[in-house]
């Protein structure tokens, strides 16, 4: 991306200091990238959903994936709109708002650290459509998703 470096702790700043959720889910920024953004998370037992299996709950893998495809949105948007007012980048994270999101589940999410990878399949003036992929830290692909997000 060549967005400005101030620009990009901004984003990292308001997403994982001011969004509440994310810090329950402890989703961190490793990469912030038009051509592929990357989050990550460690395993807590707090985010189990099968005791007996200590794997991640359905919910916590959707929120994963959303929240990464509504952040390639976002970045893509602010690309976008570059030259425009700094108010007026920003403000575009206020518009991004999930319209459909479709989860396939390939397995269940054991591991002690997982990352969602998102990208752009296409993107409008008023709709975004991501792609996003979770996996754990031996890259066992977990669950895939299609997101697509207002942006405009």
């Amino acid at each position: 991306m060549a967005a400005d470096p101030a620009d990009l702790r901004k984003v990292i700043e308001l997403f994982e200091e001011r969004i509440p959720f994310n810090q329950i889910l402890g989703l961190e920024i490793e990469s912030l990238d038009l051509e592929r953004t990357r989050l990550r998370f460690a395993y807590q037992q707090e985010l189990v959903g099968n005791y007996v299996r200590g794997s991640l709950h359905g919910g916590v893998i959707a929120s994963a994936l959303d929240t990464t495809g509504g952040l390639v949105a976002f970045l893509n948007l602010l690309d976008r709109l570059e030259g425009a007012t700094e108010e007026r980048r920003l403000a575009g994270m206020s518009k991004i708002g999930t319209i459909d999101l479709r989860i396939d589940y390939l397995r269940s999410g054991l591991g002690k650290v997982f990352f969602a990878t998102g990208f752009i399949l296409r993107t409008g003036n008023k709709v975004a459509v991501t792609r996003m992929e979770l996996t754990n830290e031996e890259e066992t692909l977990i669950a895939v998703g299609t997101g697509t997000y207002l942006v405009g």
